[in-house]
């Protein structure tokens, strides 16, 4: 394991290569416009070359529309300027000479500080080829080079990114290969004066970097944690007794993560051989806050809860590397860049992954059984607390994800569900029902799946198929109802004949009264949970609720908890609200304790659960 923080540059190699089919020359060009220019040169254009920009990035799915970041679009062959038509939103036809190469040139406005997009300014640079490389139409199959160029404002900087280098300096600036398209906008390009570190987990070479972190950044403990979690998934994946079986041999040969650290933010992008990562800088882990240790393993006494959610988001991008980005839906066998692309099956990519990622730091020693048993308690009553589960079914959800999901507004807790947070649930009820029966577990049919697929497409059907193969009985009934259906799910039986107790307390005074809020200035109402008290009151998204009335006095509320400590025991009041700037007062019942009931769960047998978790 290695920690550095900046590597000396060095000159170019003279390696010569072959001039591929396409080409692409990013620059650097404005840190304060935030401006990349390309370059992009097709040595065999057809007459009339279609080239467009992706309008969605894979693994998040929703339309983003990249092509309007783009800009002063030109072409030519040599000296003759090409016409260049714009066909729709994102494509566009070039009337080129067969055989001549066609050389295009365009800049990108780069604004976005997420993982999805584009972000260039003077401390930091970051790209995914979705943002800015144009796809040419019948070539998408052939190599594709990129050349990375720095300028005298980026001196400094070094650069960070999955893909095969072929001639790069020290730093990485220089030129890159790509098997196709696919694989060119499946390497974002991290850029600039980060952190790094190395090590190596079950011998394949990870590299972390990290923009933005502090001096406190304790490195050395992020890699460490990492690497244990890079090596228990390998493991799972591909067990060392299992060398015979098809593709038991992990399916990238090196790793990156690329991690931007800021004041406010949280998020993960997957991709074949490395993953963004968006965190919130407190999280890191630092230097002054060492780690304990305990039974269960080092780091499960003093670790912040944010470092744990870093951890998991971490594991969770990382599990993707099979769990999505090889073992995917079988509509997703190609991409397509230019439209949504539909699937019932995010509740088991997103969903499978997003119970195993927590699981992972268990299995490999990072917390306790107290900790996950947490983490899965804030996740049951996350669904729980969502009345549109009772609406909408997971695999109704993975469908809508393009326009419901990421379009969320105060009423997408009402009328749908997360294919996220209840897919892990689907997936925690498979694989405590299969552990019940003795036969086999969730673990043998993950890597069943790799192996029937051979690491690619797969549909729900071959899902049910090895279930009935390895519990030696069909789960199709389990698949209607847990999957497509929108019932409960059978969560407190099967956690009780695994060791965790389930009870019952009552809620938080914002869900009682079935509100979420802001608080940051005065009350102010985000959402309106269906059937609860504040709806049967009339309180609507945007109301700012300014006080409270009861039949003897009158008081200003500057936060929820306040409603309890002026009314004491009273549940009849009246709420004064304003609404489109016009006061308003609406009758108002508040809910006892005993009314709404939230979930506490515990580890009442210890072997049990243990045995489940190990």
């Amino acid at each position: 394991m290695q920690t550095t923080s900046s590597p000396a540059r060095k000159s170019p190699s003279d390696a010569h290569h072959d001039t591929p089919a396409i080409g692409y020359r990013v620059e650097l060009a404005d840190l304060h416009a935030h401006l990349y220019r390309v370059t992009l040169t097709i040595q065999a254009p057809s007459a009339h070359q279609r080239v467009s920009l992706p309008v969605w990035i894979p693994g998040s799915y929703m339309v983003r529309e990249f092509s309007k970041h783009l800009q002063q679009l030109e072409a030519h062959q040599g000296r003759r300027v090409v016409n260049c038509v714009q066909l729709d939103k994102n494509s566009w036809d070039l009337t080129a000479e067969p055989g001549k190469p066609l050389v295009l040139r365009y800049v990108v406005y780069a604004n976005d500080n997420s993982v999805r997009t584009a972000w260039l300014d003077s401390q930091r640079g970051f790209f995914n080829g979705t943002s800015l490389c144009l796809r040419v139409h019948g070539h998408e199959t052939q190599p594709h080079a990129l050349e990375l160029v720095a300028s005298r404002a980026t001196a400094s900087w070094s650069v960070a990114t999955g893909l095969t280098s072929t001639d790069v300096d020290a730093a990485g600036f220089g030129h890159y290969l790509a098997a196709d398209y696919d694989e060119l906008v499946d390497c974002p390009f991290e850029l600039g004066t980060f952190w790094h570190g190395e090590f190596k987990a079950a011998g394949i070479p990870h590299r972390f970097v990290v923009a933005g972190a502090p001096l406190s950044f304790d490195g050395a403990r992020l890699l460490h944690d990492t690497q244990k979690i890079c090596e228990e998934q390998i493991r799972f994946w591909h067990p060392p007794t299992d060398g015979a079986v098809k593709g038991s041999k992990p399916p990238h040969k090196r790793y990156v993560f690329m991690l931007n650290a800021v004041d406010d933010g949280y998020g993960g992008l997957e991709h074949r051989n490395s993953t963004a990562l968006l965190c919130n800088r407190r999280d890191l882990p630092r230097r002054d806050e060492q780690a304990g240790e305990s039974a269960q393993g080092p780091h499960t006494s003093r670790q912040s809860e944010g470092y744990t959610t870093l951890l998991g988001l971490i594991s969770h991008e990382y599990f993707h590397t099979w769990n999505v980005k090889r073992l995917r839906p079988a509509e997703f066998a190609r991409y397509a860049y230019d439209a949504e692309q539909y699937t019932q099956l995010l509740w088991f990519f997103e969903g499978f992954t997003s119970y195993y990622d927590d699981l992972m730091l268990h299995r490999c020693g990072l917390i306790d059984n107290a900790g996950y048993v947490k983490l899965l308690n804030k996740g049951i009553n996350q669904v729980m607390q969502t009345p549109g589960r009772l609406l909408q079914s997971v695999a109704q959800s993975s469908m809508d994800a393009w326009v419901k999901y990421y379009r969320s507004d105060e009423n997408t807790p009402n009328a749908t569900v997360s294919y996220y947070t209840k897919g892990a649930l689907v997936a925690l009820c498979l694989d405590l029902s299969l552990r019940a029966e003795g036969k086999t577990t969730l673990d043998n049919v993950m890597r069943a799946l790799w192996t029937r697929c051979g690491g690619g497409p797969m549909a729900e059907a071959d899902l049910a198929a090895v279930l009935a193969e390895l519990a030696g009985r069909p789960f199709d009934d389990e698949l209607t109802a847990w999957v497509h259906g929108h019932d409960e799910l059978p969560l407190q039986p099967l956690l009780e004949a695994h060791g965790v107790a389930v009870h019952e307390d009552a809620a938080q005074l914002a869900h009682r009264l079935g509100l979420r809020v802001s608080e940051a200035n005065g009350i102010q109402v985000k959402i309106v949970l269906r059937g609860g008290a504040a709806e049967l009151a009339g309180f609507s998204a945007g109301d700012e609720w300014l006080g409270v009335e009861t039949e003897h006095d009158g008081w200003r509320l500057s936060r929820l908890d306040d409603l309890l400590f002026y009314t004491g025991r009273t549940r009849h009041v009246t709420a004064l609200v304003a609404r489109d700037k016009r006061l308003m007062r609406l009758r108002l019942e508040i809910p006892t304790t005993t009314d709404v009931r939230t979930w506490r769960l515990s580890v009442e047998n210890a072997a049990s659960t243990t045995q489940w978790l190990g």
